[in-house]
């Protein structure tokens, strides 16, 4: 039996590969294709791979999935070697995957719950995905993913601790809690628990978890439990990621997202007072429609001010059917040059964060022999090989502008 994955995208696609994986243990020579429509760019990668996977295995059965598929089955059906289309909810269903089962696409904007799967293993992978919630109810003006993954829903807490006991026992040391939205937790299960609630409940239940991180974060909507933690709790990780996407209110406001920059820069400021020394990520779009050079530089400036250590950097990309679509346009060699500019000021953030870390000692979760990532999500480098998935101790002797060069302080599993 053979089956391969391919996966673009979010945490979440990693997560629902691995349920895939599961459930299509059982098919001869099939290629799953996970794909992604956050971007034009996503979805001519997952194109190519497809065409590659059939020049290179025309018997191969390719089943395509995933957040454009959803959007846009038919298209993906007609593309050379594929064999059936599923829909974000069908790929999750065991029945889905029984031999000759077809394909099928549903309306995703009727769907109700999330089901909870059992996932024990993350192929090459050291930290683990859990999903806690799915879909969104928000129309952002450049987002198509809420059609893509339709209404938020949430996955039950008790459903949550037994997926991440299950990957402790299985021998995971980290886990990522990951969702379209996270920030909406809740509200549709019994007694609304909201994200913060649900996070400390979870650590109380799973003492035997030694560390959590969460993906990415909404700044209007970050709640009071979940500060408590922020603060106290030191296997939630000193990393943040916001979804931010921009630094100008009036590029904010025509996204039509849910903060302004001082909302952003409440968020860091109190993190940072609750939780010396702890680093952020952030998501930006750079060339937003209307977005002037002036606008443009509000968001570099922003940047240089809150210090932002992680930027995941896009160039604006239209999606069909989306309001911003219909926006006056950046030229593209404008969106990519100004894309250029904010991941430059991203790594001169994060090499000056690199720097702070020279002389301390740091705790790292192994992903290779040689290499990991600390508490702050900083990429590590040593020479005597470490097993990964395990936890070590480490003392940071250098720096670089992509990494820290550290030796190992205690090799023993914290």
């Amino acid at each position: 039996m053979t089956v391969d994955i391919l996966t673009f995208g979010c945490r979440l696609n990693t997560y629902e590969s691995e349920v895939m994986r599961g459930h299509a243990s059982t098919l001869d020579d099939t290629i799953i294709v996970n794909t992604c429509a956050v971007t034009a760019e996503a979805e001519r990668q997952a194109r190519q791979a497809i065409r590659r996977a059939h020049r290179e295995r025309p018997d191969a059965r390719i089943v395509v999935t995933g957040c454009a598929a959803q959007i846009n089955p038919d298209a993906w059906a007609g593309l050379p070697g594929v064999h059936r289309v599923l829909g974000n909810v069908e790929k999750l269903r065991l029945e889905s995957w029984a031999p000759g089962a077809p394909g099928a696409v549903a309306d995703i904007m009727m769907a109700t719950e999330t089901a909870a799967h059992l996932v024990t293993e993350f192929a090459g992978r050291a930290r683990a995905f859990v999903q806690v919630q799915q879909g969104c109810d928000h129309r952002c003006t450049f987002c198509i993913i809420p059609f893509g993954r339709g209404p938020s829903r949430s996955v039950p807490i008790g459903a949550i601790v037994d997926q991440v006991r299950t990957l402790v026992a299985s021998g995971f040391n980290e886990v990522v809690l990951t969702g379209v939205d996270i920030t909406s937790y809740g509200p549709d299960l019994p007694g609304a628990p909201r994200l913060g609630q649900m996070v400390r409940r979870l650590l109380a239940l799973v003492p035997e978890l030694p560390r959590l991180r969460l993906s990415s974060l909404d700044p209007a909507a970050i709640d009071e439990d979940l500060w408590r933690l922020i603060a106290e709790e030191p296997r939630l990780m000193p990393h943040l990621h916001l979804s931010l996407q921009a630094g100008s209110d009036l590029i904010l406001k025509r996204m039509k997202r849910r903060h302004l920059t001082a909302d952003a820069r409440a968020v860091v400021a109190r993190a940072r007072d609750l939780r010396p020394g702890i680093a952020f990520g952030a998501d930006l779009i750079a060339g937003f429609p209307t977005e002037t050079e002036d606008l443009f530089m509000e968001t570099l400036d922003f940047v240089a001010e809150t210090d932002l250590t992680f930027l995941h950097v896009f160039p604006y990309s239209e999606r069909p059917g989306t309001p911003a679509e219909r926006m006056p346009a950046v030229a593209k060699a404008v969106r990519r040059e100004r894309a250029s500019r904010l991941r430059d000021a991203g790594l001169r953030n994060a090499r000056r964060f690199y720097d702070t870390q020279i002389g301390r000692e740091v705790a790292v979760l192994a992903e290779t022999a040689t290499n990991g990532h600390s508490e702050h999500f900083v990429p590590v480098q040593w020479a005597a090989p470490a097993t990964p998935g395990q936890i070590s101790r480490f003392r940071v002797h250098e720096a670089n502008d992509t990494s820290l060069l550290a030796e190992p302080v205690l090799m023993a599993f914290l």
